[in-house]
């Protein structure tokens, strides 16, 4: 249920509806508007009555929502969700580029990388430190010694670290050490992780399963929400298909569809979705130019030799030349890209 409030309503008048909704047994969220403030209700509303609420002079309208996510859904928050980390954000008008490793390797490649990203224009450097491969014999991250090293190139750059938590009798470390905590592809439904994350009150990436329907992607938003932390970022990364030619299908229509149900930001993952280096240039400008709220891309200085996805990473230099031709199609879709 949402009640949009009269503009000009005081929190006086706002108290008697809050009052209301406590005495129902459910949870009121406040948004306040530049226009007017809504309050969206979490619970069982069956004993809610809506015409009584409506009554109130102060009371616009009593909405009905039919979607099973409610603190993720526009219509308790019509304005945009910006995620804020270290003074850079996540939504609204700057283009957001989470740009690193797929797993941190070494003290030089990761600092050297993270150094080069900056450079060129990213606001938030990305690298695994616990990798879930399908494979138990494939590497499986530095663990504790990555997060040190992230730290190490967060101190050179100011970057904020964006990495990947596997398990939540990690949680301490990642409080302390990650601005960003990652909910992979493969624990977008792990519940009892969402949950554990979203106690924390962090920023959270949560990627799209690899089979989730874009409702079950923001239910489990809702999981992560609903656990304490509101600065959820929506990450599309592909998703599995027929099709084999590339390693997942971008579905960059979720982008657009998410934007209509969600107010909560949406970033694409071009590396994971193709699988295919040569590929991640063009799809960085399609992801823009659809509207994504920014892009998360893989950068290795030797691809060849990366001890993870190798195949899907561009080098420094030609992520430098992707972010020269993202700025001019930022422009042109009112979003901006700083150095």
């Amino acid at each position: 249920m949402v009640i949009v409030l009269a503009q000009g309503t005081s929190k006086e008048q706002t108290a008697i509806i809050i009052k209301e909704l406590e005495e129902a047994n459910c949870t009121a969220s406040i948004t306040y508007g530049e226009f007017q403030n809504i309050i969206g209700v979490v619970g069982d509303t069956h004993n809610i009555d809506r015409e009584r609420l409506a009554a109130f002079e102060f009371v616009e309208k009593v909405l009905a929502v039919q979607e099973p996510y409610k603190k993720a859904n526009r219509a308790f928050h019509p304005e945009n969700t910006v995620v804020r980390a270290l003074g850079q954000t996540i939504g609204g008008d700057k283009l957001a580029v989470i740009a690193g490793p797929c797993s941190v390797e070494s003290e030089a490649q990761i600092v050297g990388i993270a150094q080069a990203v900056k450079a060129a224009g990213a606001n938030f450097l990305r690298g695994g430190a616990f990798k879930p491969r399908t494979s138990p014999y494939s590497f499986q991250g530095m663990k504790e010694e990555g997060l040190d090293l992230l730290k190490i190139a967060k101190a050179q750059t100011g970057l904020p670290i964006v990495s990947e938590i596997m398990s939540a009798d990690r949680l301490d470390r990642f409080v302390d050490d990650v601005d960003i905590i990652q909910i992979g592809a493969r624990n977008m439904q792990n519940f009892d992780l969402l949950k554990a994350v979203g106690q924390t009150g962090k920023p959270v990436l949560l990627k799209r399963g690899l089979s989730a329907t874009i409702e079950e992607w923001l239910m489990s938003a809702e999981h992560v929400m609903a656990a304490g932390s509101e600065d959820v970022v929506l990450c599309e990364r592909g998703i599995r298909t027929f099709e084999t030619y590339t390693r997942n299908t971008l579905d960059l229509s979720a982008v657009l569809a998410v934007k209509r149900l969600s107010h909560l930001p949406v970033v694409v993952d071009p590396s994971h979705a193709a699988g295919l280096w040569w590929m991640v240039d063009a799809l960085s400008r399609a992801a823009v130019a659809v509207g994504a709220d920014g892009i998360m891309v893989e950068v290795h200085n030797d691809p060849l030799r990366a001890k993870c996805d190798g195949a899907q990473s561009i080098k420094p230099e030609r992520f430098a030349a992707l972010m020269s031709s993202l700025r001019v199609i930022a422009a042109a879709s009112t979003r901006r890209i700083e150095l």
